[in-house]
């Protein structure tokens, strides 16, 4: 290749790289960003109109979505979390630990107008920004808590039929609320036939994955994962009660709802992709207790 070709060939990729960057630049822009008690949130909009929620020093969005369309479930572990409604007959209370864009409750607030859906969330900021930029209402069903999830849970009064738990990165772990002792509460607070959906990061993404199930097989009677193949999640799904679930007929319950239900997306692929049952009970893997940390509230 001649030096004039080279030069040409530079020219031309220099180009290319001026356009990403700039192509980039004008796939998403920050619209609001506030520093709070608990973090640094941002949000940021392409020019599809889907918004994302950023936290400080977090590589990937807390949340997406779209104003005023709440079947746009950008995140597969999301599509994932509702299996939890094929395996509940008639659930009348619904609890989310964790708010984010309150994408996954405003999804199930629409399909199910009738569930109370309670959610609760320790910052007011992110309430705030649920509420201002991704489409999140109250109403006479859904209500909306500022709270410790942990304080929240403890002092609950009444079951839940089904416990969203969505509080979980992967470098951001509250270790007071993945605790045996934390569970528990989380136990009293589920309905005796009712079951805990809970996202945590694969082992891949989060150095506390298999403590944390292992956790979750000291407390339930009975659990089960869910992985997602395009996100670093899984779902983890523990019940009260022994109760034995098969992947094939999981998979059409929740094939089913998600064609009753008209979802954009099929909850059944999600089980028959990752439906695994977790490996047996070994000392390799402890059990979190708050006395291993000084557990305290935060402030």
């Amino acid at each position: 290749m001649t030096l004039r070709t080279w030069i040409a060939v530079a020219g031309v990729l220099a180009l290319f790289a001026e356009y990403d960057i700039a192509s980039a630049a004008e796939k998403e822009r920050t619209i609001y960003t506030k520093d709070t008690p608990y973090t640094t949130i941002l949000v940021k909009e392409n020019k599809h109109g889907l918004r994302t929620l950023w936290f400080r020093g977090d590589d990937e969005p807390q949340s997406a979505g779209k104003v005023n369309d709440p079947d746009h479930i950008e995140f597969e572990y999301v599509q994932a979390m509702p299996v939890a409604l094929a395996l509940v007959k008639e659930p009348k209370r619904v609890l989310v630990v964790g708010l984010g864009g309150g994408t996954l409750p405003n999804l199930i607030h629409k399909h199910y107008p009738q569930l109370v859906i309670d959610t609760v969330d320790i910052d007011p900021d992110v309430v705030d920004v649920a509420k201002k930029f991704f489409g999140f209402r109250e109403d006479t069903t859904m209500h909306a808590y500022v709270g410790d999830g942990r304080k929240f849970i403890e002092e609950c009064k009444a079951p839940y039929d089904i416990v969203f738990l969505d509080a979980y990165g992967s470098e951001d772990i509250p270790y007071r609320m993945a605790t045996k002792e934390f569970l528990h509460a989380v136990r009293r607070a589920t309905a005796p036939t009712g079951i805990v959906a809970s996202n945590i990061w694969a082992a891949s993404a989060n150095r506390l994955h298999d403590p944390m199930v292992r956790t979750f097989q000291e407390v339930f009677d009975s659990v089960y994962i869910v992985a997602v193949k395009e996100d670093p999640n899984e779902i983890v799904l523990a019940m009260p009660t022994k109760t034995a679930v098969a992947r094939a007929e999981l998979a059409r319950l929740s094939s089913q709802l998600s064609k009753d239900q008209k979802l954009r997306f099929d909850i059944g692929a999600y089980v028959r992709s990752g439906f695994r049952n977790p490996s047996p009970k070994t000392r390799a893997a402890r059990v979190l207790l708050d006395q291993d940390k000084q557990v305290s509230p935060p402030p």
